[in-house]
């Protein structure tokens, strides 16, 4: 018996061990560098948590928190839920404030709903970063924000305008219904109709979640309920091209017009063969390489966070912590035909 048992119990506790290995799981993405270590001494642990992985604006983003880690010589990892989803958010927070990193980096699908866990990371030492959608301001350090919001806002609404001669009925077709950032530009965008566009009616808000067939549905669900409609704003990546493919599915492209906030190369094909006539976004890659060295030298000590503070951001040089401790990126840029072809982001 006595031997049997010297026998059998080695291969249950390697059977255990393999079964426990096995639970570990999670929808995650990395690029950079390997597993988290603590954030202490020269090292730099930094993790990005976007709003969803394998989309082409996070992935973009993230190329340059890659880059800004390679001039510091620091670790870059990405994580996060498959779906745009602030619940499937916080349980990526909860392992990395276990994995103690040195800063998460996080575009918030819900400013209140992942508060509480990026709240209890940071009394664990990690230091937060909002980007792209701020959290609430009481659960990170700083918000890197891409552009001023109420320029975004204003400036869509301006830009369709032009395309439809300031007249007509008009549908914007945004990501999340919680998201904080699209529903602040559409606040900006309803008061600019209200207060320049007396002939512009805005008919419905859609939400495709950021989802590409989500959004696809319902856009042609607009284009059905709404069959003398002039024009769509989609502030979201994923729904801007989603969207123009479903107006040129049912061949209303140049009919109604599309803008919103894009990628060049996500949507060249679109501008080309005048779906989209002008559309507008910032450079992503410097909003990922901005936030991560916002993080950095937080980590550092180099920065506390505190509004008035002046740091600088390698490549893109001087920047001011303004209020709400809030770092802004710049203004966006407008692309059209004339200018599309030179970028490649």
């Amino acid at each position: 018996m006595k031997k049997l048992f010297q026998t059998l119990v080695p291969g249950f506790l390697v059977c255990v061990l393999l079964l426990l290995a096995a639970c570990g799981g999670g929808t995650t993405t990395s690029t950079g560098g390997g597993t988290p270590t603590s954030g202490t001494g020269s090292t730099l642990n930094i993790v990005f948590v976007p709003k969803q992985i394998n989309n082409p604006y996070f992935d973009t983003a993230a190329s340059g928190g890659q880059l800004a880690s390679k001039d510091l010589s620091g670790q870059f990892k990405q994580v996060g839920p498959s779906t745009a989803n602030a619940a499937a958010q916080v349980p990526f927070i909860t392992s990395l404030t276990q994995q103690h990193v040195g800063a998460i980096v996080i575009s918030g699908d819900d400013p209140n709903a992942v508060a509480p866990s990026l709240k209890q990371a940071m009394s664990q030492g990690v230091k937060v970063v909002s980007f792209d959608a701020d959290v609430a301001p009481d659960a990170r350090n700083v918000f890197v924000n891409q552009a001023d919001s109420e320029q975004i806002g204003r400036s869509q609404v301006d830009l369709l305008a032009k395309q439809i001669n300031s007249t007509g009925q008009i549908a914007v077709l945004s990501a999340a219904s919680t998201a904080s950032n699209q529903n602040t530009w559409i606040g900006f965008m309803k008061d600019e109709l209200a207060k320049k566009y007396p002939n512009m009616q805005l008919v419905k808000v859609a939400y495709g979640n950021d989802d590409d067939q989500t959004s696809f549905n319902q856009t042609l669900a607009l284009l059905q309920q709404y069959p003398n409609l002039k024009g769509i704003i989609s502030p979201t990546t994923v729904g801007i091209a989603a969207a123009a493919r479903a107006i040129e599915s049912v061949k209303k492209g140049g009919t109604v017009a599309l803008t919103g906030l894009g990628t060049p190369n996500q949507l060249r094909q679109y501008v080309k063969d005048g779906t989209i006539k002008g559309f507008e976004l910032w450079n992503p890659a410097n909003l990922g390489y901005l936030a991560y060295y916002v993080a950095a030298l937080l980590v550092e000590g180099k920065i506390k966070g505190t509004v008035g503070e002046t740091f600088t951001a390698g490549k893109l040089g001087m920047f001011t912590i303004a209020a709400n401790n809030v770092v802004l990126l710049g203004p966006p840029t407008v692309f059209n035909s004339a200018n599309i072809d030179q970028f490649n982001f």
